[in-house]
C-alpha cells in the first residue's frame, strides 16, 4: 500500500513484484527499466518505467536508468548524485551499463 495525502493506493502484483526487484539492486549498480521486465519475465520497458515514476520513491529509483544509461532529464541531477555516493561508474552523465549493470544474480 501506497499512502499519499488525498487517498491510499493499493499496488498491483506486478507494481510490487518492479518494486520488489529493485530493492535488490546492490548500491553502485543498476538495471535498466527493460533488464527489470526481462528479469520479471513480464512487461516492458514502459511499463517498469510507469511504476517507477508512480511509487518508484519507496526504493533506491537511481538505480534504474534507460538503455542509453542516462537518467531522465527531470530526475537526472539527483540520480547522478545519488549514483556518484555510491560508487556507480559513471562517465559525465552516463552510467558505464557495462561496468555497473546488474544481472540479478
Amino acid at each position: 500500500m501506497v499512502w499519499h495525502p488525498a487517498r491510499v493506493v493499493e499496488l498491483t502484483d506486478y507494481a510490487r513484484s518492479v518494486l520488489d526487484v529493485v530493492a535488490l539492486i546492490p548500491p553502485g549498480s543498476v538495471m535498466t527499466y527493460g533488464d527489470v521486465a526481462e528479469y520479471l519475465g513480464t512487461g516492458s520497458a514502459r511499463t517498469v518505467g510507469m511504476v517507477m515514476s508512480r511509487y518508484g520513491g519507496e526504493v533506491p529509483w537511481q538505480r534504474v536508468v534507460p538503455a542509453s544509461g542516462v537518467p531522465a532529464e527531470r530526475i537526472r541531477e539527483r540520480a547522478l548524485v545519488l549514483l556518484r555516493q555510491e560508487g556507480c561508474p559513471l562517465r559525465g552523465e552516463r552510467v558505464l551499463l557495462s561496468e555497473a549493470r546488474w544481472d540479478g544474480r
